[in-house]
């Protein structure tokens, strides 16, 4: 990509390199374009946001790159766009060598790359940026510096930059008063995103992406009366059309082959790598029909089905032969929901029978874009795909339906083909309402709801670390937000 080019990325969490030696943050920023507070701020002193959708993992050994991790999926509703900034104590960025920003699916696909050509001398820089459009979300190239460093664009983001205190002055002078006590930080509770999506009946508008969470309230904070320029404007990117509904592939390659994943550290908390990664599919219609998708990356996908009616709803694969397969729905539920589990042929293409009474809206998606099991209690109905990446835990679940619960457990440790699934265990199987509890190994597991008509809850209770150790040793928590705004007052010249 060149300055200013612009590209859908998969809805999944992005790895994101940046290189040249250069100090790394991320800011989130809401539609006004302003940070909501100091804890929209992730840099080495506070590397993870409280949100934990972005995380700043430390500069990997003697390659001067730096790895940010942003989970899309988990990034607050109030959030609308998270810029990538690079900055340097040292000179220049024109000084930096190989100044360039790379983000990777969980597979270790490139999504997007962008090479900054003409740095100057500016000694703060929006890299990139991750913005909301259409549903889902874009990667463009910024390369928008500011000569006044860190402490101009933090200004032009929101952010509350105090004054440098005085110099020091003479012993037969009135020393300054002493500055006021910084305010105590506080971490907002963790938020997840949402585990269903609301259903919308087909009209012309392009399809939706799933509502976000909305964002815990955060640190108040004040806009400076004096608003400093940047160095250079960024040229401005024409409309985007909506998203097509055509299916999209990017980085384009062999059929079955994974590309390798980027060098660097892994997270302590290893993140979702199982299977392949693409832009979501979205078809609406109504009543009976054959759904055909083409072009998908062979292996487990995740199906969504949302049905305003009150009918039989059935959900079949179909064979090379258009016989029917594998039954993936069976249900009598009124306005039926559901996520399902399947696996994409060989040749990327994947045809379905349904059976539907009324407006439809179905989805096809990557596992990584599935709910995340923790211990805040996620809540839901029908059938559903869960994954579990910690250590060893007990999974909580509370059923309110009054059909069958059957519960398989795909556990995919040492399973290394991303087009096939592992042998299941059956970990439930029972009619009614229930209470359950059940043992799961450490992640990666995939927790297949494979029959759930009804409403449930599920959390994670007694969750162990996960073995892996940390690529550091451990993941720094967020720290006291004065360390940011001691950050931030690096006005450089």
């Amino acid at each position: 990509m060149i300055k200013g080019d612009n590209a859908f990325v998969p809805t999944v969490p992005l790895r994101i390199a940046v290189r040249g030696g250069v100090d790394v943050a991320a800011l989130l920023l809401t539609e006004t374009g302003r940070v909501r507070g100091d804890a929209d701020i992730v840099f080495h002193g506070a590397p993870v946001h409280p949100s934990g959708a972005v995380r700043l993992f430390g500069e990997e050994s003697g390659t001067g790159t730096v790895w940010l991790d942003t989970g899309l999926t988990a990034v607050e509703g109030q959030i609308a766009r998270v810029l990538v900034v690079g900055s340097t104590d040292n000179g220049a960025l024109r000084d930096a060598r190989g100044l360039s920003v790379e983000a990777f699916a969980p597979d270790g696909t490139s999504v997007a790359a962008y090479e900054v050509t003409d740095a100057g001398g500016e000694t703060a820089m929006v890299l990139a940026e991750l913005y909301r459009r259409a549903g889902g979300w874009k990667f463009r190239a910024v390369g928008q510096g500011w000569l006044n460093g860190l402490a101009g664009l933090a200004r032009d983001y929101g952010v509350d930059v105090a004054d440098e205190p005085p110099a020091p002055v003479p012993a037969a002078h009135q020393p300054p008063a002493p500055a006021p006590p910084p305010v105590p930080f506080q971490v907002p509770p963790q938020v997840h995103p949402p585990a269903s999506v609301p259903f919308q009946a087909p009209t012309s508008a392009p399809p939706q992406a799933p509502p976000q969470v909305q964002a815990p309230t955060s640190v108040p904070f004040q806009v400076p009366p004096q608003v400093h320029p940047p160095a250079s404007v960024p040229p401005q990117a024409p409309p985007q059309a909506p998203v097509p509904v055509a299916y999209q592939v990017p980085a384009p390659g062999p059929a079955g082959v994974t590309p390798p994943g980027p060098a660097g550290p892994q997270p302590g908390l290893p993140d979702w790598t199982f299977g392949g990664v693409f832009p979501p599919y979205t078809q609406t219609g109504r009543d009976n029909d054959v759904i055909t998708v083409e072009g998908l990356p062979p292996g487990p996908v995740v199906l969504e089905l949302d049905i305003r009616g009150d009918g039989y709803t059935g959900l079949w694969t179909l064979t090379r032969l258009n016989k029917e397969g594998e039954n993936l729905v069976n249900s009598t539920e009124e306005n039926f929901h559901g996520r399902m589990l399947a696996q994409v042929p060989g040749n990327g293409r994947l045809r379905l029978k349904l059976h539907a009474e009324g407006p439809w809206q179905f989805q096809v998606l990557p596992l990584a874009a599935a709910t995340r099991l923790s211990e805040q209690e996620v809540e839901s109905r029908g059938p559903d795909v869960l994954l579990h990446t910690g250590g060893a835990a007990d999974l909580a679940l509370h059923y309110r339906g009054d059909d069958n619960l059957i519960v398989h457990l795909y556990e995919l440790d040492g399973h290394d083909d991303p087009t096939t699934l592992p042998s299941y265990e059956n970990a439930v199987n029972e009619i009614g309402k229930r209470r359950e509890t059940v043992p799961l190994p450490e992640g990666p597991v995939i927790v297949h709801m494979e029959m759930a008509d009804g409403s449930w809850r599920a959390r994670l209770k007694h969750l162990q670390p996960h073995s892996r150790p940390f690529s550091d040793g451990h993941v720094a928590p967020v720290t006291d937000i004065g360390k940011a705004q001691g950050w931030l007052r690096r006005g450089r010249r």
